[in-house]
């Protein structure tokens, strides 16, 4: 989860997501950029090597096009490439990222001539477990300080400053929630005074980072809190924290936000506590489930899974000479995005001055348009493996007469499967259809443009499923005139209607 010294200039941030999207068998899960800190988090999962790879190239494009001695922002930075946490999700171990952090520390040092201090679980020194402590005086202070103080003597490379992009801290850490919670006042010594309370170094909440910052273009400022283990000190208690200390100077709080990811389970303990659920577990969200069943069908069928791959690179697989992913996934993954747009249309309604009549159908068409964004995804590799089995049965012998007739039964089993999937993405496509339909009339005028764009996407999504669904009905005619009408009958009415 790197962190990088930009966070306002968009040509740059997208030069440093791309850099490390395009790595091979890294998937990007997120890029946040703020422009009051001026910074920005990348995000991105996979195999140790991948992960190195992708930051380092990130590392290139931001070490290139990131100058220190022109930055200014709200957050604590010591270099364009501020700090690379390696984080243990799956299948690896603490020490094991460890190891990752170190080999990667040694060779970013080397590659960018760019002092590196590790830090958290990969420290050498105890006192630079704490990031705060080894970003003590900022890029400016550090100046002056490597290669005089001998606690400032870096970890791996030169025990001087880059005079561009200053010094890095790299190393292994637990998953972090960064929380910030904006306060109702531009009084700054307010939000330092409560950053104080809440803080562990200073005797507040365990295991909780926090400092007071000034959200100059929102008129507002902010608690910026990174909660190193959420099991001790959770969102919620965060938040009734900083909240009850607020309110005690007069002061409300306007809103809170999580900036990048965050694990289901510290939302389950939040959920528990303001509902008094104390049984609910993890495992009773749908999604949680879903993605079990999609990752467990992908491990039995063989089949590649082709929702993990970064947009650019799935773009790059359809374009190969692969027969799949082809037209039919193509259409689920468009009918997604319909519906992730009418999501967000929906988003950008709820609570809005003037919209106050249409909140209810809002809420309702949102939740709506999130099913159908998951279903449709699902239908991506579905689609693709339901062409594979037809692959498979066309390649059967047919020498003998039983051989024959084996093949025919097959082939016949796997052209319904392959008719189905795409009438599933057909039927669910147009649902979305008539969601932006709707949000085009009642949603947010602002965000009109994308609810149109949700309308055309999800009018494409039905007619690419439609191409599918006649193909393989043509190859059916002659041997299962029933099951031809029955799928008719189904589609025609919603083809149609489009």
């Amino acid at each position: 989860m790197p962190n990088f010294s930009e966070g306002r200039r968009k040509e740059v941030i997208g030069a440093i997501r791309d850099a490390a999207q395009g790595v091979p068998g890294v998937t990007l899960l997120d890029c946040e950029s703020d422009q009051n800190h001026n910074r920005m988090v990348l995000t991105f999962v996979g195999s140790p090597e991948a992960v190195k790879a992708a930051a380092l190239a990130s590392s290139t494009k931001a070490i290139e096009l990131i100058d220190l001695r022109n930055h200014r922002g709200e957050h604590p930075r010591m270099g364009a490439v501020d700090v690379v946490p390696f984080v243990p999700l799956k299948d690896v171990t603490m020490q094991e990222c460890v190891d990752i952090a170190d080999s990667f520390a040694k060779e970013f040092a080397s590659k960018f001539d760019v002092p590196v201090f590790l830090y958290e679980s990969s420290a050498r020194r105890e006192e630079r477990r704490n990031l705060a402590k080894v970003r003590e005086g900022e890029f400016e202070g550090l100046r002056d300080l490597i290669g005089k103080d001998p606690s400032k003597e870096p970890d791996y490379g030169p025990n001087r400053i880059h005079p561009s992009a200053g010094a890095t801290a790299i190393g292994a850490r637990p998953i972090l929630i960064a929380y910030n919670v904006d306060l109702g006042t531009q009084d700054l010594s307010a939000a330092k005074k409560i950053a104080r309370q809440v803080r562990e170094r200073d005797g507040g909440l365990p295991r909780v980072k926090a400092l007071g910052f000034d959200l100059k273009d929102r008129n507002m400022v902010q608690v910026s809190m990174n909660l190193t283990d959420y099991n001790l000190t959770s969102v919620h208690t965060a938040f009734e924290t900083v909240s009850r200390l607020a309110l005690e100077s007069g002061i409300k709080v306007a809103e809170s936000e999580i900036v990048g990811l965050v694990p289901l389970e510290a939302l389950v303990l939040a959920f528990r506590h303001y509902l008094k659920m104390p049984n609910f577990r993890t495992d009773q969200v749908i999604e949680s489930k879903l993605f079990e069943v999609v990752a467990e069908t992908s491990t039995i069928k063989g089949g590649a899974d082709f929702l993990g791959l970064p947009l650019s690179d799935f773009v790059g697989t359809v374009s190969s000479e692969n027969p799949v992913p082809g037209g039919g996934s193509v259409s689920a993954y468009a009918g997604a995005l319909a519906a992730a747009l009418v999501a967000m249309v929906c988003r950008l309604t709820l609570e809005k001055r003037g919209y106050e009549q249409v909140q209810r159908r809002i809420e309702e068409i949102l939740a709506l348009s999130l099913g159908y964004q998951s279903k449709l995804l699902n239908l991506v590799n579905r689609d693709a493996e339901a062409y594979t089995l037809v692959s498979s049965a066309m390649r059967l012998p047919r020498t003998s007469d039983a051989e024959k007739e084996e093949r025919k039964k097959r082939l016949q089993e796997a052209l319904k499967e392959a008719t189905e999937v795409p009438s599933i993405t057909l039927e669910h496509s147009s649902k979305v259809f008539d969601l932006a339909k709707e949000v085009v009339s009642i949603g947010n005028k602002n965000a009109r443009s994308d609810a149109e764009t949700a309308l055309e996407l999800s009018r494409a999504a039905v007619r690419g499923a439609w191409s599918n669904i006649k193909l393989n009905l043509e190859s059916m005619k002659d041997t299962d005139q029933e099951y031809v009408q029955k799928i008719l009958g189904k589609v025609t009415p919603l083809l149609q209607k489009i």
